[in-house]
C-alpha cells in the first residue's frame, strides 16, 4: 500500500508542475529506406528543400511532399538509417560556406573539404537554392571574358555575366576549353569555380594539377561530386557551386563557374526522381527537368552598378551522343543559355583543336561584349571561313579552278591554321587581335600552310621583344587604330626578312 501512496504522490506532484506547452517540433518516422531515398510518415510542416535530421545522425533533403508524409534523399549516413527511426525537421534549407579560404581547395557539395588540407574558414553561409537576380537588379553584359582561344574570342565572344554552353561528343576537348578559360583569367581579377559532377576522381586530380601548373589555384576552387558519390550529392553540386560564387558576386567581384557536366547532373536527378516515384516523361526524365537547369543557370548574371556590378559567368558543359544536339537535355540547355560553342569530333580528329564548329556555334551577346580592337580585327573572319568551306566542298569535284578561287582556298587554309591552338597556351587579347589582323589581310599568303603555326609563334615573340610599345598601346586603348595597323604590317614584313 505504501508503494501506491508514493506513486499517487509522484503523480500529484507531476500534475501540479505540469506546464501545458505544445511541442512545436516537426517530427516523423521512417517508413521505408533504400537506394539513398527515405520515405517518412509525418513531418506535416516540412517544406520543399528542407534539411531533416535522423536520430542515427544522418541528414537528408526533402524533395517530395505527399498527403501523409514526405520523400527525402539522404546526403550522409545512408547505412545508419533504419525503418522506424525518428526524423526531425530543422526548419532550414541546406547551406554551404563561402569565402576567400576556399581558393585552392577541393570541397564536396556540402562545403566540406575533401583534399585533406584542414577545415575551410567560412565568411558566410548561403542557401544552395536561392532566387535568381531580378531584371531590375541586372545590368547589361558589356565586358569581355577572354578565354584565350582565338576561335572563341573572335567569333563567339563571351561576356561577363553571360551563360555560354560548351557542347559536343565525349573526347572533343570540352573540359580542355573550359580549363584554358580558367587559366586565362590569371591577373584579370576574375574568380573561378570548377564544379565536377559525376567525374572520375583521377580526372579531377589531373585537372587540379593542370590548374596548379598554370598558376590558377590562387583564384580557383573545385566543388566535387564524383561518380562514386550518391545521386543526391551529384544533384546538389552545381547549386552549391552557384551559392558559393554568389557570395563573391554580391561583393562586386566577377566569377566564372564551369559546370562539368549537366548531362550527368540530369541523370542523377532522373535517378532521384524515379526512386521518389515522380511520373517519368520523355526519356524517363521527370517533367521538371527543364526547371532543374533553368533555375541554376538564371543565377548567372551581371548585376547593375547600384548592386555592386558583380557578375557570374556560367560555362555549362553538355555531352551529346554522335553529335545529336536535338536530343532532350541538349535542346533544353541550348534554349536556356545565351549561345553555345559546339565542338565537332570530325574537326577534332582532323587536328583542328579547339574543334569549334563555327557554323553551329553562336553567341547571343556577341559584339557588345567584345573589345573594339577584336571586333575590328575579326570582322570578316566568319564570312571568310564560310566562303572557304563552301568553295572547298565544290573544289572536290573539279580541278580547273580560277585564280580568285585558288586564292580564297589558300587564304581559308591559313585562317584554319591560325585557329589551331595547343592546350594551356592561351593568347592575350592584343596577341589575338595582331594574329587575326595579319591573317585576314593576306600577310601570310607567302608562308607555307605547314609552317603557319611556328611562324605565328615566332611573330608574337618578335612583337613582344621589338614592338612592346605597339602592344601596350592596343592593350591600353582597346582599339586597333590605322597607325597600329600600319605598324603591324611593317612589323610582319620586318619579321619575314629576319626569317629569310
Amino acid at each position: 500500500m505504501a508503494n501506491f501512496g508514493d506513486l499517487s504522490r509522484v503523480l500529484q506532484e507531476q500534475i501540479e508542475k505540469w506546464e501545458g506547452k505544445a511541442a512545436s517540433d516537426s517530427t516523423g518516422f521512417v517508413v521505408q529506406v533504400g537506394d539513398g531515398v527515405a520515405t517518412i510518415y509525418g513531418l506535416e510542416k516540412a517544406v520543399y528543400g528542407e534539411l531533416v535530421e535522423f536520430t542515427s545522425g544522418a541528414a537528408g533533403i526533402v524533395l517530395n511532399l505527399v498527403e501523409d508524409g514526405v520523400g527525402c534523399v539522404l546526403l550522409s549516413g545512408e547505412s545508419l538509417v533504419k525503418d522506424g527511426d525518428e526524423v526531425r525537421g530543422t526548419g532550414r534549407v541546406v547551406s554551404v560556406p563561402s569565402g576567400q579560404s576556399l581558393f585552392g581547395r577541393v570541397v564536396n557539395p556540402l562545403g566540406e573539404p575533401v583534399d585533406g588540407k584542414g577545415p575551410v574558414k567560412a565568411e558566410e553561409y548561403l542557401p544552395v537554392e536561392s532566387p535568381a537576380p531580378s531584371v531590375i537588379e541586372r545590368g547589361s553584359v558589356n565586358t569581355p571574358l577572354e578565354t584565350g582561344a582565338v576561335s572563341v574570342d573572335s567569333m563567339i565572344p563571351i561576356g561577363r555575366g553571360q551563360r555560354e554552353l560548351i557542347i559536343g561528343d565525349r573526347q572533343t576537348g570540352k573540359t580542355a576549353l573550359a580549363v584554358d578559360a580558367i587559366i586565362n583569367q590569371k591577373g584579370k581579377g576574375v574568380y573561378c569555380v570548377y564544379c565536377a559532377i559525376g567525374q572520375k576522381s583521377s580526372s579531377v586530380a589531373a585537372i587540379m594539377r593542370n590548374l596548379e601548373r598554370g598558376g590558377a589555384l590562387d583564384y580557383t576552387f573545385v566543388v566535387l561530386a564524383t561518380a562514386s558519390d550518391s545521386a543526391a550529392l551529384q544533384y546538389l553540386a552545381p547549386y552549391s557551386a552557384a551559392a558559393m560564387a554568389e557570395h563573391f558576386m554580391r561583393q562586386g567581384k566577377d566569377v566564372l563557374v564551369v559546370y562539368d557536366d549537366l548531362s550527368k547532373h540530369a541523370v542523377a536527378y532522373r535517378t532521384i526522381s524515379l526512386l521518389l516515384r515522380h511520373p517519368p516523361g520523355r526519356e524517363a526524365f521527370p517533367g521538371d527537368v527543364f526547371y532543374l537547369h533553368s533555375r541554376l543557370l538564371e543565377r548567372a548574371a551581371k548585376l547593375s552598378p547600384e548592386k555592386g556590378g558583380g557578375s557570374i559567368t556560367a560555362l555549362p558543359i553538355v555531352e551529346t551522343q554522335a553529335g545529336d544536339i536535338s536530343s532532350y537535355i541538349p535542346t533544353n540547355v541550348i534554349s536556356i543559355t545565351d549561345g553555345q560553342v559546339f565542338l565537332d569530333s570530325e574537326l577534332f580528329n582532323s587536328g583542328i583543336r579547339p574543334a569549334v564548329d563555327v557554323g553551329l556555334s553562336v553567341s547571343r551577346v556577341g559584339g557588345s561584349a567584345q573589345s573594339k580592337a577584336m571586333r575590328k580585327a575579326s570582322g570578316r573572319l566568319r564570312l571568310d571561313l564560310a566562303q572557304y568551306r563552301e568553295m572547298k566542298a565544290f573544289a572536290q569535284f573539279g580541278s580547273d579552278l580560277d585564280k580568285a578561287t585558288q586564292d580564297k582556298l589558300a587564304q581559308g587554309e591559313r585562317l584554319m591554321e591560325i585557329l589551331k591552338q595547343p592546350q594551356f597556351s592561351p593568347y592575350t587579347m592584343v596577341q589575338e587581335a595582331a594574329v587575326l589582323f595579319v591573317s585576314i589581310n593576306g600577310c601570310l599568303m607567302d608562308i607555307p600552310v605547314n609552317k603557319i603555326g611556328p611562324f605565328i609563334k615566332g611573330f608574337l615573340e618578335y612583337l613582344e621583344a621589338h614592338d612592346a610599345g605597339l602592344m601596350e598601346s592596343i592593350a591600353k586603348t582597346g582599339v586597333l587604330s590605322s597607325e597600329n595597323e600600319q605598324e603591324l604590317v611593317s612589323a610582319i614584313e620586318n619579321f619575314k626578312q629576319l626569317k629569310q
